[in-house]
């Protein structure tokens, strides 16, 4: 029917705006289907599946940690490139034919699809005649990862990092042209006095050996050996290595971050404000599709508007969809205007939970006993935050008990009277509140007490009985009960506000943090797969007993009496995929990363990498971090969270974060009666329901950055002003010249 076919249409603009998509699809009802198909999870996922599946393959393929036969990994490769092939068939089916040929990503899948076939097929045919070649093909398989349609977050990430570019090298040439001026100077002053290094080579002899000395001083990675054969010589040459550390490391290092967080902002920034106003094209175009005439004026009717939520957000709860009914259609007219309208994505985009309150079962079950004036006591000392003092300082006891040695028997016996303890924290507190409200999806930390304690029980009585039992005792078993008992003393952030507010920082971020660890994982498989191809069995690992030639020098004699060789670096290697990680892992953190460089050629490769991670990447992510810490301290509740919160009120279903286990709270709840339909309905809500906004969760990645930013960026600089998008005409609601993201 046309009516269904308007309401997929309208709930397809919907979830768009929802999660920030901006992809033009074709609007007829067998595209939009497609559409929809292409959007659900199992797809998205099975395309992530295989994404991740091909970049795996590094592991498998020569040189390989698990190798595999060709045969093996050809066949899997084929599969995830006929996969990806499908899944750009499938948005090729949903799209306008010239946005899609228009769009580069598109391109850049399709040639890297015939990049990565043509070099397997190459590659397979020079195998049958035992003729080596690089698999060069291996490096555009990021390709994959960064431009399908899921992976917006990364593109957005890459184009920031692309835009803050041109204000990064002006920082990076005056950079070098100071390192350059003091390594100069370093020539002059300590080239012709003849000093020797701690091995007893030639002191800054070398210009270019000085300017890689000194690019590694700027990371503090060789301090203060650098320095030593000039320090050694006069202590006035101090002052010349401090100068340099002053300025290169303190004074540039910081400009670095300072300007690759300005720059990263506004270029974010400009991307938030293009998705606000896309967010609201789309809004106002699922409006006109579902708009009748209400005297002068537009509006999606109740019935209309109730199926289409329904359609967008299957998952929440019927009280959740009402609360939302109330708050858009706020006078109960029985229907929803304009402007109300526009704001049902950002109100599905607040995480409400529906809480149900109810009586305790042993309440219920044996009232005399459970509402007697012992038990009243027991509760309200539960429910006392005396309790929870005094099982933090069990904790801390419990944190000296850990460090000690557990073969002295006090000590091991002392370990069964915690878990007792603790045990009997999680009955009281059973028994306090309603199990199924204390164990409820959002209550994380009762969960994970629980699960901590009782998989730490069961571990603890396996060790013990295998060990009275038989002779036999597994070292896995004792680092699983060590673990556990360590993993204990987490509970004590939860206790602390401050501590609390981090944690739910970087719980509020992992998204975020997500899209950066796919960047790195980005650059990580480009430059091993490169370092693979450059340094692959140069450097050979040989056991510390191994009598093998050259066992001493890694394989190489080049790296005999090697500074390298001598501090059995020799596992740090590009001879397999991990390998390759682990070292450019040790890159990233810089520390002692030059005596890595075993030999010349490998300094541009290795700087390089710095630049691109340490310098650029990672100070991305740092900034990122400052900026939603400075949202979880700083910012107020936004306007859309702040109508809920008054509506939620104004019902009288509120309910705090701290108030959730306060017994007097729940039994109020339990004997109130509140009705959302109001007047006009005819369906009482039931009793003991209460609503509360989870504190600044986010259900999306663009969800957090448009509060970021919504504070910085005004209404009038996200394009038409709210009244503008209000008489926006169907034809106006998407511009023509708006097309789907570009690749990055």
């Amino acid at each position: 029917p046309a009516e269904e076919a308007d309401l997929l249409l309208a709930a397809a603009f919907v979830s768009d705006a929802q999660y920030n998509r901006n992809i033009p699809f074709k609007t007829s009802p067998e595209a939009v289907r497609l559409y929809y198909l292409y959007n659900h999870w199992i797809m998205r996922t099975a395309t992530y599946f295989f994404i991740f599946l091909n970049l795996s393959l590094a592991v498998f393929e020569e040189p390989a940690v698990y190798p595999l036969p060709f045969l093996v990994t050809s066949v899997v490769e084929v599969l995830c490139l006929v996969v990806f092939f499908g899944r750009l068939t499938h948005f090729a089916k949903v799209t306008l034919r010239n946005v899609f040929w228009k769009d580069t990503k598109n391109i850049c899948i399709m040639v890297a699809i015939l990049l990565s076939l043509t070099d397997l097929a190459i590659y397979g045919v020079l195998r049958m005649y035992d003729v080596r070649s690089i698999r060069w093909s291996r490096i555009v398989r990021p390709i994959f990862l960064i431009n399908f349609a899921e992976s917006r977050q990364i593109r957005r990430a890459f184009r920031s990092i692309r835009n803050t570019l041109p204000e990064i090298t002006y920082v990076f040439l005056l950079f070098m042209f100071s390192l350059l001026m003091f390594s100069l100077m370093a020539l002059k002053l300590f080239g012709e006095r003849n000093l020797q290094t701690a091995e007893g080579l030639p002191y800054f002899k070398n210009y270019l050996e000085i300017v890689f000395d000194l690019y590694v001083l700027v990371t503090t990675a060789n301090s203060p050996d650098v320095m030593m054969p000039a320090f050694d010589f006069s202590s006035w040459y101090a002052l010349f290595f401090i100068a340099f550390v002053i300025v290169n490391t303190y004074i540039f290092m910081s400009l670095f971050l300072a300007v690759v967080y300005n720059n990263y902002k506004k270029h974010l920034k400009n991307e938030i404000r293009k998705l606000a106003y896309m967010k609201h094209c789309k809004m106002i175009e699922a409006f006109n599709i579902l708009k009748e005439e209400e005297g002068t004026q537009f509006v999606v009717r109740e019935a209309q508007w109730k199926q289409l939520v329904k359609l967008v957000a299957p998952d929440i709860s019927n009280s959740h969809r009402e609360l939302l009914l109330r708050i858009s259609d706020d006078e109960q007219k029985g229907f929803i205007d304009k402007k109300s309208f526009v704001q049902l994505a950002d109100l599905l985009n607040i995480q409400v939970i529906t809480l149900k309150i109810r009586s305790h079962p042993l309440g219920q079950w044996m009232p005399g006993v459970y509402k007697s004036a012992v038990s009243r006591f027991l509760r309200s000392m539960v429910r006392h935050r005396g309790f929870v003092w005094t099982y933090d300082v069990i904790i801390l006891i419990n944190a000296i008990f850990i460090a000690l040695d557990e073969e002295t028997p006090y000590i091991s016996y002392a370990e069964w009277v915690f878990l007792a303890l603790y045990i009997i924290e999680i009955l009281l507190k059973v028994y306090t509140y309603e199990p199924r409200a204390f164990f409820g999806k959002n209550q994380f930390w009762n969960w994970f007490d629980t699960l901590i304690i009782f998989a730490a029980l069961t571990a603890t009585i396996l060790n013990t009985t295998l060990r009275s039992t038989t002779k036999y005792n597994s070292q896995q078993i004792l680092d699983i009960v060590f673990i556990l008992r360590v993993l204990r003393l987490i509970r004590i952030v939860d206790s602390i506000q401050r501590f609390r507010v981090i944690m739910n920082t970087l719980i509020n971020i992992v998204p975020t943090m997500l899209t950066f660890g796919g960047l790195t994982l980005v650059v990580y498989c480009v430059f091993a797969i490169i370092g693979m191809e450059l340094f692959h069995g140069k450097i050979q690992f040989f056991p510390a007993n191994s009598n093998a030639p050259h066992s001493l020098e890694c394989g190489n004699t080049a790296l005999k009496d090697s500074l390298f060789a001598r501090a059995k670096y020799c596992k740090n290697n590009f001879n397999n995929f991990a390998s390759s990680f682990i070292v450019l892992m040790e890159l990233t953190v810089v520390n002692q990363w030059h005596d890595i460089l075993c030999v010349q050629p490998a300094k541009l490769y290795f700087i390089a990498f710095h630049i691109v991670m340490v310098i650029i990447i990672v100070n991305i992510f740092v900034s990122f971090i400052l900026e939603a810490f400075f949202v979880e301290y700083s910012l107020e509740k936004s306007e859309v969270e702040t109508a809920i919160e008054q509506k939620i009120q104004e019902l009288g279903m509120g309910v705090q974060e701290d108030e959730l286990q306060d017994e007097h709270l729940l039994d109020n709840m339990e004997s109130a009666e509140h009705h959302l339909e109001g007047e006009g309905g005819t369906k009482p809500q039931s009793k003991g329901l209460v609503f509360k906004i989870a504190s600044k969760r986010y259900r999306t990645v663009d969800s957090l950055l448009q509060r970021m930013f919504e504070a910085e960026i005004p209404l009038e600089d996200e394009g038409p002003s709210v009244e503008e998008f209000l008489n926006l005409s169907p034809t106006a609601a998407i511009p023509s010249n708006v097309t789907s993201e570009s690749a990055a």
